[in-house]
């Protein structure tokens, strides 16, 4: 496992997250995710998936960070029964999880690359996030090799591959050693499921933005960033949602 994580890494980000952000508010971000979850699992369940409407499917959208802003273009590339077609082979067809995401990237063309495997990266976890894990570009970019598991993954493990559904399954083992270390990194108490793990992911993440920002844009811009609570929870996609937590 040490061969996979680094373990230092991993703890500075977590000393930089504390210093920057409440426990409380990084409970409560995993508790935002627990609603999103629900949210997604209640819209995209097996049996209500093929009478979605598309105003259900536009808040589906407005759920993923990639897609929030991108209806109209969601829209105006693939039908509502397109859409419909391609969640339920994705969600629930009996092929393995690595087929059914390459299917998906692959009847998807028109969309960008990175739209493609964040929003298939999205239904899978959010689904069922007992069993799939999230991809989406700031977890992991691999036309630039940037984004949060890149900062904590070591050299020694290689996230890219041959096919997008190749890398799926690398992200999904990276995400489980990194879930692992929750104790050891001292952020299992954000939330004990892979949502605590999506967190402490963002967190790495914004770090990072902060960093590379603070070098290339102005003083000006570098002022009106974002706090990480605000920034996590957008990239997050739960930006608007309320959280039971402060009910």
């Amino acid at each position: 496992m040490s061969q996979v994580i680094d373990m230092h890494v991993c703890q500075e980000f977590m000393k930089e997250t504390l210093g920057r952000i409440e426990k409380e508010d990084l409970v409560e971000i995993a508790s935002l995710l627990e609603v999103k979850s629900a949210f997604l699992q209640e819209n995209l369940h097996q049996v209500e998936l093929p009478t979605l409407t598309k105003e259900e499917l536009t808040a589906i959208f407005k759920t993923i960070f990639i897609t929030n802003r991108k209806v109209k273009l969601m829209f105006e590339t693939y039908s509502l029964e397109e859409y419909k077609t391609s969640f339920y082979k994705l969600l629930y067809d009996e092929k393995p999880v690595k087929e059914r995401f390459q299917n998906f990237m692959d009847s998807h063309k028109k969309l960008d690359t990175y739209l493609r495997y964040d929003l298939a990266g999205e239904l899978l976890h959010y689904n069922n996030p007992d069993k799939y894990w999230l991809w989406n570009r700031w977890v992991w970019d691999p036309e630039i090799n940037t984004g949060a598991l890149p900062l904590v993954v070591s050299e020694e493990f290689n996230l890219s591959a041959a096919t997008y559904s190749e890398m799926y399954m690398n992200v999904g083992k990276a995400i489980t050693f990194v879930h692992a270390m929750a104790e050891a990194v001292e952020f299992q108490f954000i939330n004990r499921s892979l949502f605590g793990t999506d967190v402490y992911l963002s967190c790495v993440y914004v770090i990072y933005a902060y960093t590379v920002f603070k070098v290339k844009m102005t003083d000006e811009f570098n002022k009106v960033m974002p706090p990480l609570a605000e920034f996590s929870k957008r990239i997050l996609g739960v930006h608007q949602r309320k959280s039971p937590v402060l009910a």
